[in-house]
C-alpha cells in the first residue's frame, strides 16, 4: 500500500561495481602506506618470523634488494626496526652510530635515495631486559623517565646523521618529542619531521611483533607508560602534549580497536594522523585466511579502508607490500 512518499531508491547506485566506484567515499592509495621492516646482522639474512607469515628478519645485504622491489611498487615509505647483535641493560645498540638501524639507514639511502625512511625511535629491541627505557634496579624496576630521554635524543640524532627521513619515537615517556625536538635541532636537524607515536596503548596485539624484536619484557609490563585501553580522553590529552613539543604527525596503536580514538584524534587537532595496523591485527587475518576461513584479500582490505574511513592518513602496515600489488593490478 502507498503512503504518499515516494520510495527513496539508495540501491540504484550500488547495482555495478564502476557505479559503486564513483560515489565510494573513502578511497586506499598506495601512498598512504608505510611498510615496517625488521633488519638484523649477518649475510644472507632473510629469515621468516613464524608468528608474521610473509614477513622477514633481513641482513642489509638482502634488505636492499627488498627494499627495490619496494619501491617498484610504489611504496612511499618504510619503519626500520632494529635487531642487534647484542643487547644490554642500557640498550646501547639503540644509539650507536653504527648499530644496525644507522647502517640500514645507510644502505637503503645509498641504493633507493627517493624512499622515505622512517626509524622507530625505542630502546626495547635493545635492552636485556626488554623495556623501553632505562630501569631502576634498586628501586623496584620502574622505568626511569628523565634519564631515558637522553638515550632517546642520542638514538633520534644518530638515524638523523645516518640519513633519516623521519623520526618515529614509540617509547611513551613523557617529554620524550620535546627532548628529540631539541636534540635535533641543536645539530642542525631542524628540518627533519617526528612522527611520535602518541596514543600507544598497553595492547595484547602485539605479541608477533615482540618475538620478531625478541623484545619481551623480561619482568613486569609496559602497562605503567603504556597507555590503558579503556581511555580516550587520556589520549587527547597525549596528543595534545606531543603536538606542543614538536610532533609533526601523531599515530594512534593499535588501529583496528582504537578506530574511535583515531576519529577523535582527527576530529579534535586537524593535524596528520598515522594509525598503526600492527602485527597482532596482520597476523589474525592470516591465520584466518590460511585456513580457509575468510577471504584474507577482501578482509585485510575492508580493514585498512576502516582506518583510513575512521580518519588515518598514514596507514603503518604488514599488509603494505601485499596491497600495493593490489592496487597496483587495479
Amino acid at each position: 500500500m502507498g503512503t504518499g512518499f515516494p520510495v527513496v531508491r539508495m540501491r540504484r547506485l550500488r547495482r555495478s561495481e564502476p557505479l559503486r566506484r564513483m560515489v565510494r567515499e573513502t578511497h586506499l592509495a598506495i601512498e598512504d602506506f608505510i611498510y615496517p621492516l625488521f633488519v638484523t646482522h649477518g649475510h644472507g639474512v632473510k629469515e621468516e618470523i613464524g608468528s608474521l607469515p610473509d614477513n622477514f628478519r633481513w641482513s642489509l645485504d638482502m634488505l636492499v634488494p627488498e627494499v627495490q622491489e619496494l619501491a617498484r611498487r610504489q611504496i612511499p615509505a618504510v619503519l626500520l626496526f632494529g635487531i642487534p647483535a647484542h643487547k644490554d641493560e642500557m640498550g646501547s645498540g639503540a644509539y650507536d652510530r653504527h648499530g644496525i638501524v644507522q647502517e640500514a639507514v645507510r644502505a637503503i639511502k645509498q641504493a633507493v635515495p627517493e624512499m622515505v625512511v622512517v626509524t622507530d625511535v625505542c630502546l626495547c629491541e635493545y635492552t636485556d631486559h626488554g623495556h623501553c627505557g632505562i630501569v631502576d634496579v634498586k628501586g623496584g624496576g620502574d622505568v626511569l623517565n628523565d634519564p631515558t630521554l637522553e638515550l632517546l635524543a642520542s638514538t633520534a640524532l644518530s638515524h638523523a646523521e645516518a640519513g633519516a627521513n623521519m623520526v618515529a619515537p614509540s617509547d611513551m615517556m613523557d617529554g620524550r618529542v620535546a627532548a628529540i625536538r631539541r636534540a635535533l635541532d641543536a645539530e642542525g636537524y631542524s628540518h627533519l619531521p617526528i612522527m611520535a607515536y602518541s596514543a600507544k596503548y598497553a595492547s595484547a596485539f602485539y605479541g608477533p611483533f615482540r618475538e620478531a624484536a625478541g623484545s619481551v619484557p623480561q619482568f613486569g609490563d609496559r602497562k605503567g607508560y603504556q597507555m590503558d585501553p579503556p581511555n580516550v580522553r587520556e589520549a587527547l590529552r597525549e596528543v595534545e602534549l606531543d603536538i606542543a613539543e614538536g610532533a609533526d604527525i601523531v599515530m594512534v596503536k593499535p588501529a583496528l580497536a582504537y578506530l574511535d580514538v583515531i576519529s577523535k584524534v582527527k576530529e579534535t587537532f586537524r593535524r596528520p594522523v598515522a594509525a598503526y595496523n600492527v602485527s597482532g591485527e596482520y597476523s589474525m587475518v592470516q591465520a584466518a585466511a590460511r585456513n580457509g576461513w575468510i577471504d584474507g584479500r577482501r578482509v585485510a582490505l575492508e580493514i585498512l579502508t576502516g582506518i583510513k574511513r575512521a580518519g588515518a592518513d598514514i596507514i603503518i602496515s604488514y599488509h603494505a607490500k601485499d596491497v600495493a600489488g593490489w592496487l597496483l593490478e587495479g
